[in-house]
């Protein structure tokens, strides 16, 4: 008997369209090298330094025995960690994808940084323990923004418009019962002998006896 294959993990990555992933990881970098062009830019003018591209895509500025090394590896953790999370949590929205993009995301930039410094590996192991921690923070708080946006009540809307027909209907149904003559009467009914117009307010009736035989009693 040929051996069942597993089922994919409910909410993996093969439940999705591959454009789209790729799409969702294209719009995750994009946004992760904005930002970092954005913080590195600002921390270089506050320090007055001149901004460069290894900042950004190079391994040399993150090391451990300088103030300045270990400010670049701060600001890699709010880029990676906190703003990317945030991303995740807005154009991702399932926590169970979290741990997939936010790794990928890092792996992407280790294979960039790679590339840049002409096929170097990085050395400093505080660009490897800044990139696991920035990893780690973006899997913690995206998953924990995931499972709330999960688990937030969702709303239909018109509950106030049906407790107020609900209400409406009930006290209709009391003054339908306080007035049934009144009611009987306006739609051209009336009870016991008398005379009547008719509901459409054209033409007169009037409601006579029937004794046993069928013939009306005057």
């Amino acid at each position: 008997m040929p051996r069942r294959r597993r089922p994919p993990r409910s909410g993996a990555l093969t439940e999705l369209p591959p454009l789209k992933i790729l799409s969702q990881i294209a719009a995750l970098q994009g946004l992760y090298y904005m930002a970092a062009f954005i913080l590195f830019g600002f921390t270089a003018l506050v320090m007055g330094t001149s901004f460069s591209m290894d900042l950004v895509f190079g391994w040399s500025a993150v090391r451990g025995d300088t103030t300045e090394g270990w400010l670049m590896g701060f600001i890699w953790v709010i880029d990676g960690g906190m703003l990317i999370a945030l991303a995740i949590i807005i154009l991702i929205g399932r926590s169970k994808l979290v741990l997939d993009f936010a790794v990928s995301l890092h792996v992407i930039h280790l294979f960039v940084v790679v590339a840049y410094t002409g096929g170097q590996v990085p050395q400093h192991k505080a660009w490897w323990l800044t990139m696991a921690a920035s990893s780690a923070t973006a899997v913690i708080l995206g998953t924990w923004g995931c499972r709330y946006r999960e688990l937030k009540p969702i709303s239909f809307g018109g509950g106030g418009s049906s407790s107020n027909n609900a209400a409406s209907n009930t006290v209709n149904a009391g003054g339908a019962s306080d007035g049934v003559t009144d009611g009987d009467e306006e739609q051209g009914f009336s009870r016991g002998r008398g005379r009547g117009r008719g509901r459409d307010g054209a033409g007169e009736y009037e409601m006579v006896k029937m004794n046993g035989n069928g013939d009306a009693v005057r």
